[in-house]
Formats: C-alpha cells, structure tokens, sequence
C-alpha cells in the first residue's frame, strides 16, 4: 500500500492508516489527540506514539473528570511520558476549562467546518489554525499554538492531509 512519506515505523504506520485524517468526534479521543499534539511540541510525533500508552496510564485514559482532581506530581510519577512540567499543567488546566464550562471539544473544533473535511494544504499552520488558536486561547486552554492546532486537526480529521500519492487520500474532501 502507498502511504504518506513520514509513515514509515510501525506505530506510524498503524496511526496514520487508522486514525489520521479520519473524522473522529468522540470526546475522550479528541481530547487524547489534543494532549498528545502538545506533548510533541519540540519531539517527534514517533517519539510521542511510542509513548502514547504511558500517557494513557498517566491520564487516566483521557477521562476529563479523572484527571480534574489530579496534580502535576501524579503524572510525573508515571514512567514513560514526556516530564515536561508546563506541559502536564497544561493537560490538567485544559481537561478543568472543559469540565468546569462544559465544553465539547467535537462541537467547538467541528463547528469551524460545519462538520466537513477540509481539503489537505500540506503546511504547519493556516489561517484557520491561527484563528482556531486564537479562540481556544481566549476560553482559557493552554499549549494550543497555530502550529499543534493544525497538526491537531490533522489528527482529528478535520483535514485530510494525505499527501497526493498517498492511497488514503479522499480527493472528495471539500
């Protein structure tokens, strides 16, 4: 099978043939996706793939309300995840902004597109992605740059990215 360039581990390419650029609305998934895109800021997305099991420990599956009560100590006790502090205070204040304001993040993030797939740019940010940034920024979330957000909705199916030679590119995204 052809696929995009950069699939080339086996962990990479297992993602990118059953979970990157797919449309995925299911909350707990899109929140995973949001901590994982910003613990790679600096890494490999490979780097952060290997790791993703231990983040799942660390973060109780993802489970917003779990980690709601949790402390930075907590997650630093579990081996295997990116010791970034910054970052972990991020994971806990952003999964509190959803609990404590109910925020969906498939309504907000789909609502952009009106729920369809944006045809693929192939860049590091747009400006769909600055403003997308710009507004969760302004609700209060943290590590939400132009840059994690594009790759971001990458990672959630808001665009198909596939490159052109890829065979899992949909020429019929919009």
């Amino acid at each position: 099978m052809k696929r995009c360039s950069w699939a080339k581990h086996p962990l990479e390419i297992e993602y990118h043939d059953h979970e990157w650029c797919k449309p995925n609305f299911d909350e707990r998934y899109l929140f995973e996706m949001l901590v994982l895109e910003s613990a790679q800021a600096g890494l490999s997305w490979l780097t952060i793939l290997q790791k993703r099991a231990f983040y799942r420990k660390a973060f109780h599956n993802f489970d917003v309300n779990k980690i709601y009560d949790m402390q930075v100590a907590d997650a630093l006790k579990v081996d295997g995840i990116v010791k970034n502090k910054l970052k972990i205070e991020a994971v806990i204040h952003n999964a509190k902004l959803i609990v404590d304001h109910n925020i969906s993040l498939s309504k907000t993030m789909w609502d952009y597109t009106d729920g369809k797939v944006l045809k693929a740019v192939h860049q590091s940010q747009t400006p769909l992605s600055n403003q997308i940034s710009k507004d969760l920024k302004k609700m209060g979330f943290k590590f939400v740059g132009p840059t994690i957000i594009y790759s971001y909705m990458q990672a959630i199916g808001m665009i198909d990215d596939h490159e052109a030679s890829c065979e899992l590119c949909k020429r019929e995204a919009i």
